[in-house]
């Protein structure tokens, strides 16, 4: 949970870099909440919710829009690639599967124009 609310606390920052934990972990508490908020759309019959697009689901999205744009820019930054590169998620299929590789993609080991790797900066702050 710590990772979720991270995120939401930089949730304009396109700077920097961000593990793969990070964004997976946030990932996976985006994928909760709006699943339980499509659960309760369906339960009070919002509107829009017969067509999977409850007001509940819907203003969540709208509220997390920007952070998991920033979250996945950083998440690329990670690996070495500017944050540009998110748009190729436009091309069908084959643009989320590209896009998903470089999120799985493990981060770049040593510091790079994004800043210094993540694992290592965490690891000093825990050491020291």
């Amino acid at each position: 949970m710590s990772w979720y609310l991270h995120v939401l606390k930089n949730y304009a920052v396109f700077k920097g870099r961000a593990r793969r934990k990070e964004y997976w972990y946030f990932f996976l508490c985006n994928l909760v909440v709006a699943l339980c908020l499509a659960v309760i759309d369906k339960v009070l019959q919002t509107p829009g919710s017969a067509d999977g697009a409850g007001i509940l689901g819907s203003i969540y999205s709208f509220v997390v829009m920007i952070p998991t744009i920033a979250v996945g820019v950083r998440r690329l930054h990670d690996t070495g690639r500017v944050g540009w590169w998110m748009f190729i998620v436009m091309i069908p299929i084959v643009g989320a599967l590209v896009l998903l590789y470089f999120f799985v993609k493990d981060s770049d080991p040593e510091s790079n124009e994004y800043g210094p790797n993540p694992k290592q900066v965490e690891d000093a702050q825990f050491s020291g």
